[in-house]
């Protein structure tokens, strides 16, 4: 659905991203993986061809197709369900980068399998995660993350294939001569607006739309990253809040796919930091197990802006990458049910321990669930010195 040249500057963005997410610099004797669903071969080889180039160690993995991963949860014992292969371990722990690559032929094959049954597997393969978050932290390890379009997306997202194409095209300008310059231009505007945020000392974040009065702790200790390398496309700018400070109501007008499943009208409102009601007008069963899914999934573990000014992006895309940073007439705000990001802390990261984490709010949980609100919305910062700053309006950050 791309044409070469269009595959050609998508390769360098993602090696672009994947540049910039690096705290420390990269090496050419770097370890990528390349993980991808067979819809995007054509575009892994092509990063395969620049990373060798580059003097890079590319390792590609083919991810499950849906006919393996429905078989996987269906007829799979505990032991294989939580089975990890040798060598998974001293991979990640010596991974300089990764590359995910999605192009789903199905997104609903999964919806007749029990969400624990997909939660088990999840949390046998945490560590793994831990391992390459503690590796970011360090500096020697980033990631980015994109899609390929396929029929399915634009059938789910109600659109013909062409116009989904269109819409990874514009997202990524990938209609551009140049558009490395173009993502360098958003890099640096949203530099300055995280320095603004940075440096107000808020305490307190209030967000008040039609269905949304919620309010959440930033916490100690944090400070707002995004379009940061990771995700391509990324517009957002978000921090890890302290969970213990979440209340009020949250609500997600757009729909959201997860695990085969299609929920649609997330409400959630929350009482000292937890969900104490949730409700969705489809896909609330799912929604509930979710929610069980361990103790860190009824928390906050992000609370994200995006600025309309820098999305193109103006459909429903039913994929969480692209739907967390619509822009469309009034931008969107998502929280993330479940873990948090630790690179959000402000402080050395070689400092943030378990315990540390847990001091200071930060959420942990097998569960990291974006729902989105796209609401004509503000948000106001309560400032630890007193008062009160307006952020964002509309859809676009406030600057004065």
């Amino acid at each position: 659905m791309l044409d070469d040249t269009q595959l050609d500057r998508y390769a360098d963005i993602l090696l672009w991203g994947l540049k910039i997410a690096r705290r420390n610099r990269i090496k050419t004797s770097d370890t990528v993986m390349i993980r991808y669903d067979l819809g995007a071969l054509k575009l892994a080889e092509k990063l395969y061809e620049k990373l060798l180039i580059s003097g890079r160690n590319p390792v590609q993995r083919i991810l499950q197709t849906p006919f393996m991963e429905k078989k996987t949860y269906e007829i799979s014992s505990n032991r294989q369900l939580t089975f990890i292969p040798p060598g998974d371990e001293e991979l990640y722990r010596n991974l300089n980068g990764s590359i995910v690559l999605l192009a789903p032929e199905s997104l609903t094959h999964l919806a007749h399998i029990a969400p624990a049954t997909i939660a088990k597997s999840l949390k046998a393969r945490k560590f793994l995660r831990d391992i390459l978050d503690k590796r970011e932290e360090d500096g020697a390890f980033s990631w980015t993350l994109g899609i390929y379009p396929t029929a399915a997306l634009a059938r789910h997202a109600g659109m013909a294939a062409e116009q989904y194409t269109g819409q990874i095209v514009k997202a990524c300008f990938l209609d551009r001569e140049n558009p490395l310059e173009k993502w360098d231009t958003v890099f640096q505007k949203a530099a300055s607006i995280k320095k603004r945020l940075n440096r107000l000392g808020i305490s307190a974040l209030h967000v008040e739309s039609d269905k949304v009065d919620l309010v959440v702790k930033q916490g100690e200790k944090r400070r707002w990253i995004g379009v940061s390398g990771h995700n391509i496309p990324s517009f957002e700018l978000f921090v890890s809040p302290d969970w213990r400070g979440t209340k009020g109501v949250f609500h997600a007008d757009q729909p959201s796919y997860r695990s085969g499943n299609r929920i649609e009208n997330i409400r959630v409102a929350f009482k000292n930091g937890k969900v104490v009601e949730a409700s969705a007008e489809k896909g609330e069963e799912f929604l509930l197990k979710q929610l069980e899914m361990d103790a860190g999934a009824r928390r906050i573990g992000e609370f994200s802006l995006t600025d309309k000014t820098f999305s193109k992006i103006d459909r429903f895309m039913a994929n969480t990458l692209y739907d967390e940073n619509y822009g469309g007439t009034y931008g969107n705000c998502h929280i993330a049910l479940g873990s948090s990001y630790s690179d959000t802390y402000a402080g050395d990261p070689h400092d943030l321990t378990r315990e540390m984490k847990k001091k200071l709010g930060f959420n942990d949980s097998a569960l990291h669930w974006d729902i989105v609100n796209t609401e004509k919305k503000r948000v106001t910062a309560n400032l630890s010195g007193g008062g009160k700053a307006l952020i964002y309006e509309d859809g676009q950050f406030v600057y004065g």
